[in-house]
């Protein structure tokens, strides 16, 4: 097992609809690693299927062993991916206008009866990361793995530049106790032992992320050098903090109860 450090550049706008409030649709400032996994390995560590068909193609399947399309096939590739936690981000509110879908939808005149607004209702505002933003994240993976150089991520499919540097295993040091991790995390996806403390919740669709959480339990932790004994292979990690904590044993679906679902 090994950890990279990843850097993530948008050279598109990247859009989810994290949060609706009438006519406005958000995009939370976090990358969800459910989004990262499938655009960074989808094709060469989790099937893509031609086509779904019945009751699978209507809904997620994320961690259902089921679904040709589920996470757990990077558990037994012994791969992980972090959620991303933006170093510098912007967004841009672009407004946008669609016609009618008859089809699905009878149209209505505008300030009619049966509209009690005066504009269609296929008018809104999409807030969008905008051109420019960086992430980082981290990805557990095997010595020897395809990872992109480039994705596409979102609903626009907005491209993004992904770059990696190996973080020397010298520095990774196993813990165990109390600790407190800066870095966003998947609650479902820790490991039973770990105990959560205190957590400041990321509400975004299709699970919460937590962000400066309080735990217990086993955990890797990763010290940079001094700045006088820092080696070459440490100075292209400029972006790793001096200190990072992060929960080992961590893998899609670890903390999943489907019958409390």
């Amino acid at each position: 097992m090994v950890l990279y450090l990843c850097h993530l550049t948008l050279h598109d706008n990247v859009f989810f609809a994290s949060r609706e409030m009438g006519t406005l649709y958000e995009t939370e400032k976090y990358l969800h690693n459910w989004a990262l996994s499938y655009a960074l390995f989808e094709g060469t560590y989790i099937p893509r299927p031609y086509r779904l068909e019945g009751a699978i193609a209507q809904r997620p399947g994320y961690l259902e062993a089921d679904n040709e399309q589920n996470l757990l096939s990077l558990n037994e590739s012994g791969i992980y991916v972090f959620p991303a936690l933006p170093i510098r981000y912007s967004y841009q509110v672009n407004t946008f206008k669609v016609s009618q879908a008859a089809y699905h939808e009878k149209s209505r005149p505008l300030g009619g009866k049966g509209n009690d607004r005066n504009y269609p209702l296929s008018y809104g505002r999409a807030k969008e990361l905008a051109v420019g933003s960086t992430y980082k994240t981290y990805i557990i993976a095997p010595e020897i793995v395809q990872i992109p150089r480039w994705i596409r991520l979102g609903k626009w499919a907005a491209k993004i530049r992904v770059e990696t540097k190996l973080i020397p295993e010298v520095r990774i040091n196993q813990e165990s106790g109390d600790y407190t991790c800066q870095h966003p995390l998947n609650p479902i996806d820790l490991p039973s032992s770990t105990r959560l403390l205190s957590y400041n919740r990321i509400v975004m669709p299709p699970v919460s992320l937590l962000s400066q959480a309080q735990l217990s339990g086993d955990y890797w932790k990763i010290d940079r050098p001094l700045e006088h004994e820092v080696p070459a292979k440490w100075r292209a990690l400029e972006e790793l903090p001096n200190q990072i904590c992060l929960p080992s044993g961590i893998a899609y679906g670890a903390n999943y109860a489907p019958a409390l679902c």
